[in-house]
């Protein structure tokens, strides 16, 4: 009897402590553990390299050198990950390139295929110089294939952005009553989102941000249509949580 007793205990015992469904209502009792938790989504990595791509927005046209977004994200994953990480920005873009000037620009630097992290905000060209947006489209997805590529050839390390809306500011407000301008950025940027969707791509949307400028002038530089050194802080600081996401796996 009493063998048998000490065997139905074990056997009780051994189911207990063999299940793998923990609830909800698990996680309150082992947060009370005292066991040092491993954090496991720091590398040991020292140097990252950062690689950006796109047009004035990218490269902060009517800032300065290092007001640009890629530059303050540089700046902020310093300060968040320390001082003892090095961060290598390579930039890839200048003011009034279409899409298929910045393919061009990507071939002609024959880049390496190391990049930790690379961002795109392209399209505005195409919109303003009136290209066919079936040419977007296309050369659009190539860039995502270039930027993955360059990324390692891995997709969860690129973040592409949505192309402000210029006529909110007090110089691109001469362009809205000609077209609706902000009607056909509507159409790239539910492009671009749908597309990145689709293919498992993080998207980040500064438009919104972009289109209170009219009202909150600091937010447009000092030529009256790109964006100021305070919304690329912004730009930037919505970037942040992707990229430390990315760069601490």
């Amino acid at each position: 009897m009493c063998k048998n007793l000490c065997l139905l205990i074990i056997a009780l015992f051994w189911n207990f402590s063999c299940s793998k469904d923990i609830n909800a209502n698990d996680m309150g009792f082992l947060e009370n553990l005292d066991t040092p938790q491993e954090n496991n989504n720091t590398n040991n990595q020292s140097n990252f390299k950062l690689l950006s791509l796109g047009d004035s927005y990218t490269i902060g046209e009517g800032v300065c050198d290092t007001c640009s977004f890629p530059e303050q994200l540089k700046d902020k994953l310093k300060s968040e990950m320390g001082t003892d990480k090095t961060f290598d920005l390579k930039i890839v873009a200048q003011t009034g390139w279409p899409t298929n000037k910045l393919i061009n620009a990507i071939n002609d630097e024959n880049l390496i295929k190391d990049y930790d992290l690379v961002t795109l905000l392209i399209g505005v060209n195409n919109q303003f110089q009136g290209l066919s947006f079936s040419i977007f489209e296309r050369e659009f997805s190539q860039l995502v294939d270039k930027s993955i590529a360059l990324a390692k050839g891995d997709k969860s390390n690129i973040i592409v952005i949505s192309i402000p809306d210029y006529t909110f500011t007090p110089y691109g407000s001469n362009f809205a009553s000609s077209v609706n301008v902000s009607a056909q950025i509507d159409t790239y940027n539910t492009f671009i989102q749908s597309y990145c969707n689709t293919n498992n791509i993080d998207f980040v949307n500064i438009t919104d941000m972009s289109r209170t400028g009219l009202t909150n002038t600091s937010l447009v530089a000092d030529d009256g249509l790109h964006l100021s050194a305070l919304a690329y802080n912004r730009v930037a600081n919505l970037l942040l949580p992707l990229a430390l996401e990315k760069l601490k796996d």
